[in-house]
């Protein structure tokens, strides 16, 4: 078997957090096409990448696609002179993941039994309450209800307005402060959700990297009062690890980072430093399925929970799952909302999440079909298989 080329589908989602997917497809010479995912967080990123992806063809037609250690050294390798962060920890990702969903196709098996088998049957979740409802109290009650009543006990949110100097993007970092009315709306809202919630249901906070050491500690401390959180995400951010050590160190609440760091390599000094006590990678930003599996691994012999950082399309949700199918160590993974219907338009059977568990398919790959049909409806002119 032979690749025969790679192609990056650009397409508009319909969804609150995404205004578009980047999805890739590996063809090959018998028929069998395997599909990953890399969705960034900005239109312009997508398209730098996507024009990285396409360019692989150069590099990856006549490669054999089982072949996915040595392939994914080949492309994160011809990045290395430039730097291996960013967009090519990114693009590697994306054909990781594809070549697993080939292999996984071929063999007919799953990717997590191509893994070493499941150690669990399904995926515990967090996901997240829809913010543009929280126009009030009984807007917030209602949207952390339906999230409580669907089954699912873990729920992620940002607590904090932006009043804090960011022109322009509430999770962008310009002074790294946050106002004392900012910090009060955040612990109001904070206990709300506690609340309504109930003691049973892990609150999670994520702060986007927006804060400098000093607000950090006093927004996590406040938020601790407020609604006893089960973890303060990404207090300050990913450039300075001494930062992050110096909040460790002064707040009580559980520490988690993760999902702005690349391969194996960013993870090391977070583990033996002792600066978090759950690591959330992305599997379409970190290195793929292949990283993944590594990162956990490293983290297992720290004793540290994985809890990988799935919220873009159904692809990353989806291939996030198989390798913690297969994880001792894992928590629980992400998806952007606890209603997967806009995921599921892009797929011929919809994913199953019922009860706050994602039930893998068991089909071969990645275990789902993706809905070509709607991806030419959706997809940005000149990224899907008329442009390549």
């Amino acid at each position: 078997m032979k690749i025969t080329s790679v192609v990056p589908w650009l397409v508009k989602a319909d969804s609150s957090s995404w205004a578009e997917y980047l999805f890739v497809e590996v063809h090959t010479d018998e028929g069998i096409s395997g599909w990953g995912e890399v969705t960034t967080t900005t239109k312009v990123a997508n398209r730098v990448v996507a024009d990285g992806i396409r360019q692989l063809n150069a590099l990856l037609v006549g490669d054999d696609p089982a072949k996915i250690e040595l392939i994914w050294n080949k492309i994160f390798r011809s990045f290395t002179y430039m730097g291996t962060r960013g967009a090519a920890s990114h693009i590697v990702s994306a054909i990781d993941i594809a070549l697993w969903d080939i292999r996984g196709k071929r063999l007919g098996l799953p990717i997590y039994e191509l893994l070493g088998g499941p150690v669990r049957e399904d995926i515990l979740l967090y996901t997240h309450p829809d913010q543009r409802n929280f126009t009030d109290a009984e807007g917030v009650t209602k949207e952390i209800r339906a999230i409580v009543e669907s089954g699912h006990t873990g729920i992620k949110f940002d607590p904090f307005p932006a009043y804090d100097g960011t022109v322009g993007h509430r999770h962008g970092y310009l002074d790294g402060q946050m106002t004392k009315r900012g910090e009060k709306e955040a612990a109001d809202l904070t206990a709300l959700i506690r609340k309504v919630a109930g003691p049973d249901v892990d609150i999670l906070i994520d702060a986007h990297g927006r804060f400098d050491v000093p607000t950090a500690i006093r927004l996590c401390r406040s938020l601790e009062e407020a609604g006893q959180i089960d973890w303060f995400e990404e207090p300050v951010p990913p450039e300075s690890y001494g930062a992050l050590g110096q909040v460790r160190e002064r707040v009580n609440a559980a520490i988690s980072v993760g999902e702005r760091l690349h391969t194996r390599w960013d993870f090391v000094p977070i583990l033996q430093n002792s600066l978090a006590d759950y690591i959330m990678p992305d599997v379409t930003w970190a290195g793929g399925i292949s990283e993944l599996k590594k990162i956990a691994t490293m983290a297992e012999a720290h004793y540290i929970p994985i809890s990988p950082h799935d919220a873009s399309g159904p692809i990353n949700v989806v291939a996030g799952a198989q390798v913690m199918m297969t994880v001792p160590n894992f928590y629980r993974l992400e998806t952007s909302r606890y209603d997967l219907g806009k995921y599921n338009a892009f797929l011929d059977t919809p994913l199953d999440n019922r009860g706050g568990r994602l039930q893998l398919s068991g089909g071969p790959g990645l275990g789902i079909s993706m809905n070509v049909q709607h991806l030419r409806a959706t997809v940005v002119e000149g990224y899907g298989d008329g442009g390549k």
